[in-house]
């Protein structure tokens, strides 16, 4: 029996052994409740249209349509769904593609059931996510993404960090050092929802989707 209020999953894998044994796995934890599941992308955003999920556990490897060239799909399928990348590559340019498709975080299979939980309700929470084996690769994703801006004559000497306020200058240091919202505000000594407001004006300000991407975005940052 799930409580009410219980944060409603999609799972999105083509091993259906995986894809069940997940299943499983959050059908014992009352806080979740899988709404629906799907094979391919194409299933995945017809699903998502349908039941308008919370949260969308997305593989990336899957015949056809990869994960991360399912993300725009899903995203206009179902605006408000937090997107979370469920596999098996540690690739830095797999995860510099998802942050830069929207994913709001980026976990791999081999996390165990705890840590799972906690990065789906940390997502719910606003905050984005990534297994800790994929942080140190954060640079090279931001790395991948400048060299393309490069190639293609982008001028990366405007840099809208300038545009940053003092306070947003801070807030963005603790961001790429891994600190939750909560986190900031107890170093910084201000509210909890002054910080999230900062976050966003942060990300509008950067052209940016996401705190890993903010993350990456300074992180990858000549000094």
């Amino acid at each position: 029996m799930k409580a009410d209020g219980a944060i409603r999953v999609l799972v999105v894998d083509d091993h259906t052994l995986f894809r069940r044994g997940l299943i499983a796995l959050l059908a014992d934890d009352a806080r979740f409740q899988v709404v629906a599941e799907a094979g391919d992308a194409s299933e995945a955003q017809h699903r998502a249209a349908a039941v308008q999920p919370d949260v969308i556990l997305l593989d990336n490897h899957m015949p056809g349509v990869s994960g991360v060239d399912a993300l725009p799909g899903l995203r206009a399928a179902a605006p408000a769904a937090r997107l979370l990348m469920l596999t098996v590559s540690e690739d830095e340019l797999d995860l510099a593609a998802a942050l830069r498709g929207g994913a709001h975080g980026y976990l791999l299979k081999t996390m165990d059931s705890d840590m799972l939980a906690a990065a789906i309700l940390r997502t719910m929470a606003g905050e984005a996510v990534v297994s800790p084996e994929m942080t140190s690769k954060l640079v090279s994703a931001f790395q991948s993404r400048q060299g393309e801006a490069s190639s293609s004559g982008v001028d990366t000497a405007a840099d809208p960090i300038h545009s940053l306020s003092p306070r947003e200058h801070e807030i963005l240091a603790h961001i790429a050092r891994g600190a939750s919202n909560k986190e900031v505000a107890r170093q910084l000594g201000i509210a909890e929802t002054t910080v999230k407001i900062h976050v966003q004006h942060i990300l509008r300000k950067l052209k940016l989707s996401s705190r890993v991407q903010a993350a990456v975005y300074l992180t990858g940052r000549p000094g």
